[in-house]
């Protein structure tokens, strides 16, 4: 099965001088989900567009073009238009698409230009678009600009062999662009094929996702709109929690969580994907804690502005399961202390508190809570209930996870609102036992090697 997929992560950190994170850049209420979708010119980006459309037929889905944003020629460069370069990134108004997109993102309508590609200058028939739940910006350089790709939820890179995407470019310029055959080969060899080199291509590097063969790749668009639905409903979690954030999920973590979530995967996979899943969690969930900005002198005697880790950070495991990420966090953090507390659960909602060892001075300390697993949510309302009895404001305390249930997020962020959660996968629902589905079964009983049966902390 060639799915093609090709993943890129990346990571953010914020600090206490307005050195906001990007994580922490949530999606405001009515901010739609936005896929680049990028490729050279006659790659069968527009292709896949339109299947991932067809796939997405319940939601409201719009399509944007950075074709509609070249810049209109004057007389004097009509007169030349063979020497003229539109496969360079000054061909297309770029603060004009990001102005639009930037309204688009705020819920509201705009005006997107309409270019004709015959007189090669935009038009005043401009189309009204709406915003939507989900905006598709296509265009061969989308992925080039930092700006335009920091608008992106997702970005793919349709990759399709050169000679196929001539042979397209051949027939589409002289079919509906009314262009010769020696002009769009003129055209090719003096500009297409180079800036594909030179801006294109290496744009690919951005990209989270890669098909091979474009439209044709069926079963890697297939996996496409499946792994847009899962964000789908992260996101909209996201946008009712501002302090809610799942880390930017690629097709490698979805390929971790696909062998921790397998039954039969052995304990010693089991151990080893979800060790790698913790970190990464862990890593992201450091980039919410305060930082301070410091100057440094490199070994080349120039000035480095960076950032200073905050000093006062401890971890909290809820046993069992949560001693499971000490490990991810004391390789993150050197020395860091760990305080621990188990709690025994009584039937499907209640909690007892069995026992607790913290540090002396959590209250002055920013606190990670560890638990694999947030599932109802009332282990962890009974574990920050006990941190705060403790002295720790709530804005100090990180709730890190694996995998989150929407019923836990619902439960605890409405009663802590000033608490962060960290998660890598948002689950679809819990069962009639208060397990998360799809889920991962009894996460300290796989990790650890002990019998289903051998415990019922949560």
């Amino acid at each position: 099965m060639d799915s093609g997929i090709v993943p890129a992560l990346a990571a953010s950190v914020n600090d206490q001088f307005s050195l906001q994170s990007n994580a922490s850049q949530v999606y405001g209420p009515k901010q739609p989900f936005v896929i680049g979708v990028a490729g050279g010119s006659a790659s069968g980006k527009t292709t896949v567009c339109q299947k991932i459309i067809s796939q997405l037929h319940d939601q409201r889905v719009v399509l944007i073009q950075q074709d509609s944003f070249y810049r209109s020629l004057t007389d004097e460069m009509k007169k030349n238009v063979q020497e003229y370069n539109f496969d360079h990134p000054n061909a297309f108004n770029t603060e004009l698409l990001l102005s639009c997109m930037n309204t688009l993102k705020q819920g509201q309508a705009v005006s997107i230009p309409h270019y004709d590609f015959k007189i090669r200058q935009s038009i005043e028939a401009a189309r009204r678009v709406n915003s939507s739940d989900i905006i598709i910006l296509e265009g061969i350089l989308i992925l080039h600009d930092p700006e335009v790709r920091n608008l992106m939820n997702m970005k793919i890179f349709v990759d399709t062999d050169s000679d196929v995407r001539l042979a397209r470019r051949i027939q589409r310029d002289t079919i509906e662009r009314g262009r010769n055959i020696e002009s769009v080969l003129n055209q090719y060899a003096k500009f297409v094929k180079p800036s594909f080199e030179e801006f294109i291509l290496p744009s690919k590097k951005h990209a989270d996702i890669i098909i091979p063969r474009g439209g044709d790749n069926n079963v890697a668009i297939d996996l496409i709109v499946q792994h847009i639905r899962t964000k789908l409903g992260q996101h909209d979690l996201c946008k009712i929690y501002h302090n809610l954030f799942a880390i930017y999920s690629t097709f490698q973590i979805r390929g971790m969580h696909t062998l921790i979530r397998d039954v039969n995967t052995k304990k010693h996979d089991f151990v080893f994907y979800a060790d790698r899943l913790i970190r990464l969690v862990v890593e992201y969930g450091l980039g919410h804690l305060p930082f301070s900005e410091k100057l440094v002198t490199t070994p080349t005697g120039s000035v480095y502005t960076g950032v200073v880790f905050c000093k006062r950070l401890c971890g909290v495991s809820i046993i069992r399961s949560g001693e499971s990420m000490e490990n991810a966090l004391r390789a993150c953090c050197k020395g860091i202390k760990i305080g621990k507390i188990l709690i025994h659960r009584e039937g499907k909602s209640g909690r007892q508190l069995i026992y607790e060892k913290l540090p002396a001075d959590i209250a002055s300390r920013h606190v990670l809570l560890l638990d694999p697993v947030l599932a109802s949510g009332n282990s962890a309302i009974e574990a920050i209930s006990l941190l705060l009895s403790k002295g720790v404001p709530e804005a100090n305390i990180i709730f890190l996870n694996l995998v989150s249930a929407p019923q836990g997020i619902h439960a605890v962020c409405k009663r802590f609102p000033l608490l962060k959660i960290v998660t890598s996968e948002i689950e679809t629902s819990l069962d009639k036992n208060l397990q998360a589905i799809p889920g991962m079964g009894e996460f300290g009983d796989r990790y650890f090697g002990t019998d289903d049966s051998a415990t019922s902390l949560a």
